[in-house]
């Protein structure tokens, strides 16, 4: 095999998972250290999965801790909740409690997660506080509620509203009921017509302990700015969209003005520059977007039933327009 510069021209993410493919270039004269993507070879293998290659490298890199953007390659491993490759890592020789990303060495990131055994805890080694311990069992009790949302969410869409009702949120969105046939067609097959001519208006509203939640299996209506604004009048509403070409995209209103917007929930990542208690909150809903927007809205579900049905109620939302009304400041909420 001829190989040029370091070694991975051509090299693809899915060619990490083929540990023959790895071991050739590698026996061809590729640079282990150097080369791929951000980071390196790697952090590359960690950041795709491939446990068989990680492994192959660990053994040859010159520093299985080298640094890159403030995180270790055994950081990103328990940050994506890979314990399988952390632990390969860590045989190799990485250190799980080397102090980074503002306090959260790996090893002490771990103990707020679903493996909170995965490395000995060494006696002088700082544990999670009464704050972080809190956050860390809510946000697993609120996983354990929702399931595994990982499954059935693309083109799922979700707005949290605390303190309000579903009449109330009814009021707000001026909906009606749904006419039951059209729900029972709708459910169905909601992509056999024009979905914007009708199922696209038709949304889910169930009470909760503390509010009220809208969902749309089949769309955006749900999360769509206007809608989600004049639910916040008064409180606030997180809002979520499973979108099938992007990804999960995430919104936030407080009385009727727009917090942000395009977001990404569960996806984000942690940055070195977050403050502690951030990078804590993307560790402990990464991959988990339905579980954030209801984190974000400060509710509690529990279970699934408020975001994947069947809702108690269904609603006819009166048009596109008005959902996807953006409004000005100051401007009546409806």
């Amino acid at each position: 095999m001829r190989v040029t510069a370091d070694g991975w021209a051509g090299f693809g993410r899915y060619d990490w998972h083929d540990l023959g493919k790895v071991r050739a270039r590698l026996e061809a004269g590729a640079d282990p250290n150097t080369g791929m993507g951000p980071g390196g070879p790697l952090h590359d293998a960690v950041r795709v999965g491939a446990l068989g290659a990680v492994a192959e490298l660990a053994r040859r890199v010159d520093d299985v801790d080298a640094e890159h953007h403030g995180r270790t390659p055994l950081w990103t491993a328990v940050f994506d909740k890979r314990p399988e490759i952390a632990r390969a890592l860590a045989e190799a020789g990485a250190d799980p409690w080397r102090p980074m990303m503002n306090g959260w060495s790996p090893g002490r990131l771990s103990l707020a997660g679903p493996t909170p055994d995965l490395f000995p805890l060494p006696p002088d080694a700082p544990g999670l506080s009464e704050e972080e311990t809190a956050a860390a069992e809510y946000a697993r009790s609120l996983v354990a509620a929702l399931g595994d949302p990982g499954i059935d969410i693309m083109g799922l869409s979700l707005a949290c509203a605390p303190g309000i009702t579903v009449d109330e949120a009814a009021r707000r969105l001026h909906a009606v009921p749904a006419d039951k046939d059209e729900v029972e067609e709708i459910l169905e097959d909601p992509y056999s017509g024009d979905i914007e001519d009708g199922p696209i208006l038709v949304v889910g509203a169930t009470g909760v302990p503390g509010g009220c939640v809208l969902s749309q299996p089949w769309g955006y209506a749900a999360s769509a700015s206007g809608a989600v604004r004049r639910l916040s009048a008064g409180t606030l509403c997180a809002a979520m969209y499973a979108n099938p070409s992007s990804g999960p995209q995430g919104c936030l209103s407080r009385d009727g003005e727009r917090v942000y917007h395009d977001g990404f929930p569960g996806g984000g990542g942690a940055d070195p520059d977050m403050a502690a208690a951030e990078i804590l909150t993307e560790y402990l809903y990464h991959f988990e977007p339905v579980a954030f927007t209801v984190f974000e809205a400060g509710m509690r579900l529990p279970d699934a039933r408020a975001v994947f049905g069947p809702p108690d109620v269904w609603l006819r939302l009166p048009s596109l327009d008005f959902i996807w009304d953006d409004l000005e400041p100051g401007d009546p909420l409806g």
